[in-house]
């Protein structure tokens, strides 16, 4: 029997297909792609866990899939749009396509601009039920003259409008990467490629809300699950090396519960 809460070790796969159908309200992971990393052994089965994803997502849930692409011999793999090409076949809409830009990337390349994104592809089981959109300032606000309905004729009509104090941001995510970036958890670099924890925070406040539960099949050192149990959602995490479930346990039941003003 699976136990929400909980963290497993065991193939994504086998652990999927002994959960129900419509199970999961959203999923937050990042996949092993182009064997860029050595993931104690791990083989990596994108169509079957397409698959398998599909049937336990509820209707109007989302699965968040942060992944990048290998450069060989000068020429990138775009493996990312083959994974989301996928996804699209098992009946996913890719309801959007996302930037994780890290700030301090050290990927340089002789011959090319210095490579420091990843995708974060946004797929939805039909329309989402949840979207709580993050916002940022605005560089002006208040009362202005703007333009309204230009025509052919070029000239500028302007209107009295009101500018917001603040705007929905855009679909490009900027991030500090490393120790004080990613996470102030040392233990949790023991696992060779962590995404960042405000980057699981963001999405998982974006597509969940209190309650939900919150999935990641590759869950290696626990950001995803960690986070969600911060922001009071239920979690369920799986990954097939022991030694990233037991560091995964350990940064869980350190972490600190985050207050929001939902609970309050």
């Amino acid at each position: 029997m699976i136990k929400i809460n909980e963290i497993y070790c065991t193939d994504c796969v086998d652990f999927m297909k002994k959960m129900k159908k419509d199970f999961v309200d959203l999923t937050v992971t990042s996949p092993p792609y182009d064997d860029l990393r050595n993931y104690n052994g791990y083989v990596f089965k994108c169509d079957e866990i397409a698959k398998e994803l599909f049937r336990i997502t509820k209707k109007g849930g989302v699965v968040v899939w942060v992944v990048g692409d290998k450069i060989k011999n000068g020429n990138k793999t775009l493996t990312s749009f083959k994974q989301a090409l996928t996804f699209q076949s098992m009946g996913f809409n890719v309801h959007d396509v996302m930037i994780y830009k890290k700030k301090n990337t050290p990927f340089m390349r002789s011959n090319a601009y210095t490579n420091c994104y990843e995708y974060m592809f946004v797929f939805s089981k039909g329309s989402p039920k949840t979207f709580n959109p993050l916002k940022e300032p605005t560089v002006r606000n208040g009362y202005e003259m703007l333009v309204s309905n230009k025509k052919a004729d070029g000239i500028n009509k302007k209107v009295l409008g009101k500018l917001n104090k603040e705007k929905v941001k855009t679909n490009i995510w900027e991030y500090a990467v490393g120790l004080g970036g990613s996470t102030k958890d040392k233990i949790a670099f023991k696992h060779p490629a962590i995404f960042p924890e405000n980057l699981a925070k963001d999405h998982i406040l974006s597509w969940s809300n209190q309650g939900d539960l919150v999935f990641d099949p590759m869950c290696g050192s626990g950001t995803t699950c960690k986070i969600a149990m911060q922001h009071q959602r239920n979690y369920l995490g799986c990954d097939i090396s022991q030694e990233y479930v037991d560091v995964a346990k350990k940064r869980i039941k350190s972490a600190p519960i985050q207050i929001s003003l939902d609970s309050l």
